[in-house]
C-alpha cells in the first residue's frame, strides 16, 4: 500500500486507553510496593531530618533507634523502590509503545503521554516538592521509541551497560580531580535564586518550617529544583532511569509479566541470585553510606550500582512468585488498588507531606527519624483505604484519568 494511503488508513483507526479488564494486576500489586518504599524513602526529607546537621540528629531523643533505622533504611529501601518504580514505568511504556503501534497511531500518542506528564512533572517540582521525579521520568521516556527495534540481547547489554556506566563516570571525576563538570551553570542557577528569595546555608534546613505561607514554599522550590538537578548529575541518575527503562521494555516486549507461571524457573533464578549478591552488598552499602564513603566515591559508586538494582529484581521477583501460587489472595487486591492509582498518590504523599511537616501545615518537621517512618507508613496505610474505596467507584484515579484524557485527546467516563 503506497505510503499516503497507508497513513489515510491509520488515521481513521480507533486507539482507545487500556481498559481495566486488559491490566495486569501484577503489575499494579508492584506498583503499590514501590509506592510504600517511596513513600518511606521521601519522606524524611518532608520533614527535614535529611537536611539537618549532625548534632541536631544526634541530639533528638530518638537518635539512637534512627542510627539502627539507617542502616535499615540503606540495606532495603534507598535505591530500590525507585529502581522498582522505573522498571515499571519502563513495562508501562512499553505496553503504551505496543498499543500504539498495533492500533495504528504510531508514535504521536507515546510522545503526547509523555508530554502531558513532564509538564504534571514541572508542576510538581515548582508548586508541590522539589524532589519530583516524573519529569525525569517523561523525558528519558521520550527516548524508548529509539531502542523499539534493537534485538532482545542488544537492549539487555544495553541496559547493563548504562546502569553501571556511573562507575566510569565517577573514576573519570576523580582520576581528572572534578576538573571537567556539567555543574557550573547549574550551581550559579542556584545562588542566583537562593539569594533572590533570601534563602541561605544557615536558614536553607528550616526554611520550610518556619515559611508559613504557600508563596514561601514556592520560594524554596524554585532553588530546589536546581538542587534537584544537580543530584542528578552528580548521581547520574538519567543513565540509571534509562538502564531500568530499557530492561522494563525488554521484560514488557516479552511479556514475562504476563506469562508468570510459564516462566517461574527464570522469576525463581532471579529471585535467588538477587537476594545473594543484592544483600551483602547491599550491607556494605549501608555501611559505607552511614560512615561517609570511607572506600572513596567511585567504590561506593560501584557497590550501589551492583546492590540496588539486584535487590530490587529479587524483592519483584519474590512478589511475582508468591503472586503466581497465589493470585486469589486478598493482600493482594489491596495493594493494587492504589498501584492503580500511582500517579495520584505520588503526587498525593508530596501534598500530605507539605501538610503534616511544613509550616503552612501541621509543622512536624525536625522529628526523628522513626517517628517520621511511622508516619509515612500511615500515608501509604491512608492511601491504599481510600484507593480501594475510589476503585469501588471511579475505574480511574483522578490524576489518571486526567492524563488518560489529555492524552487521547476525548472525554473518558470515570465511574
Amino acid at each position: 500500500m503506497p505510503y499516503f494511503c497507508r497513513m489515510k488508513h491509520l488515521a481513521g483507526l480507533k486507539i482507545d486507553p487500556v481498559k481495566p479488564s486488559e491490566r495486569y494486576v501484577i503489575l499494579d500489586v508492584l506498583r503499590g510496593i514501590a509506592l510504600v518504599g517511596i513513600c518511606l524513602a521521601n519522606y524524611p526529607e518532608f520533614s527535614l531530618y535529611t537536611f539537618q546537621e549532625k548534632e541536631v540528629v544526634e541530639a533528638m531523643p530518638t537518635a539512637g533507634i534512627d542510627h539502627l533505622w539507617r542502616y535499615f533504611h540503606y540495606i532495603f529501601i534507598d535505591g530500590k523502590f525507585y529502581s522498582l518504580f522505573s522498571l515499571l514505568f519502563g513495562i508501562g511504556f512499553s505496553i503504551i509503545l505496543s498499543k500504539a503501534v498495533q492500533q495504528g497511531k504510531g508514535l504521536g500518542i507515546f510522545y503526547r503521554r509523555m508530554f502531558i506528564l513532564a509538564i504534571i512533572g514541572f508542576v510538581h517540582l515548582i508548586f508541590l516538592w522539589a524532589g519530583d521525579i516524573l519529569l525525569l521520568y517523561a523525558l528519558v521516556g521520550m527516548l524508548l521509541p529509539l531502542f523499539r527495534n534493537v534485538s532482545n540481547r542488544k537492549l539487555l547489554l544495553v541496559s547493563a551497560s548504562l546502569i553501571l556506566f556511573p562507575i566510569a563516570i565517577d573514576a573519570f571525576r576523580v582520576l581528572t580531580d572534578h576538573r571537567f563538570t556539567l555543574l557550573i551553570p547549574v550551581e550559579k542557577a542556584i545562588r542566583h535564586f537562593s539569594e533572590q528569595n533570601g534563602i541561605t546555608g544557615d536558614n536553607f534546613p528550616v526554611w520550610l518550617l518556619e515559611g508559613k505561607s504557600y508563596p514561601e514554599v514556592v520560594k524554596f522550590n524554585v532553588p530546589g529544583s536546581f538542587i534537584r538537578c544537580r543530584e542528578f548529575i552528580e548521581g547520574c541518575r538519567v543513565f540509571k532511569v534509562l538502564g531500568l527503562f530499557l530492561l522494563g521494555l525488554y521484560i514488557g516486549r516479552n511479556r514475562i509479566h504476563a506469562q508468570l507461571d510459564e516462566r517461574m524457573a527464570l522469576l525463581k533464578k532471579i529471585r535467588n541470585y538477587g537476594f545473594l549478591a543484592g544483600l551483602p552488598l547491599s550491607c556494605l552499602f549501608a555501611w559505607s553510606e552511614v560512615n561517609r564513603h570511607p572506600a572513596g566515591l567511585v567504590a561506593n559508586t560501584a557497590i550501589y550500582a551492583l546492590s540496588v538494582v539486584p535487590l530490587s529484581l529479587a524483592f519483584a521477583s519474590a512478589v511475582c512468585v508468591w503472586y503466581a501460587g497465589r493470585k486469589d489472595l486478598r493482600f493482594f487486591r489491596i495493594m493494587a488498588a492504589p498501584g492503580r492509582m500511582a500517579l495520584t498518590n505520588y503526587i498525593g504523599q508530596s501534598a500530605i507531606g507539605m501538610i503534616l511537616f511544613y509550616g503552612i501545615g501541621f509543622g512536624w518537621a525536625l522529628t526523628g527519624l522513626i517517628y517520621v517512618e511511622l508516619i509515612a507508613a500511615g500515608v501509604f496505610a491512608f492511601q491504599t483505604v481510600s484507593g480501594n474505596v475510589w476503585l469501588r467507584y471511579f475505574r480511574f484515579g483522578p490524576l489518571e484519568w486526567i492524563w488518560r484524557m489529555l492524552t487521547y485527546g476525548k472525554w473518558l467516563k470515570i465511574n
